[in-house]
C-alpha cells in the first residue's frame, strides 16, 4: 500500500500532529515502507511456527513464592490521619 501526501496530512490531522510541509514527502515514503513491510509480514506463512515468550528461547528465573514480610496493616492504620472500617480516607480531588 502506498500512501499519498494527502493521506499523510490526514493521518497527521487525526493524530493531532504538526508536520512541516517540507517533511511530508519523507513521512510519506517512511510510512509507505512500513505498511509494505507489514503487508509482507502478514503474507508470511507461520502455520508451523510455535509462539515464543522470548526470541532467545530463554526461560525466566523464578523465585519461590513465599511470604517474606509480616502484616503491618494495623500499625499503618494507627498512624494514618483518617481511617474508617479499615480504609484510608483521603481528601476529594475530583469534583
Amino acid at each position: 500500500m502506498t500512501l499519498t501526501a494527502d493521506d499523510v496530512k490526514k493521518i497527521a490531522h487525526l493524530a493531532r500532529l504538526g508536520i512541516n510541509q517540507q517533511d511530508v514527502t519523507s513521512y510519506t515514503q517512511d510510512l509507505s515502507g512500513m505498511l509494505a513491510l507489514m503487508t509482507q509480514m502478514g503474507a508470511t506463512n507461520t502455520d508451523n511456527v510455535l509462539p515464543m515468550a522470548h526470541p532467545m528461547d530463554q526461560t525466566q528465573r523464578l523465585r519461590v513464592d513465599e511470604v517474606t514480610e509480616s502484616d503491618n496493616r494495623a500499625n499503618f492504620q494507627v498512624i494514618a490521619p483518617q481511617v474508617e472500617d479499615g480504609l484510608y480516607l483521603v481528601p476529594k480531588v475530583i469534583e
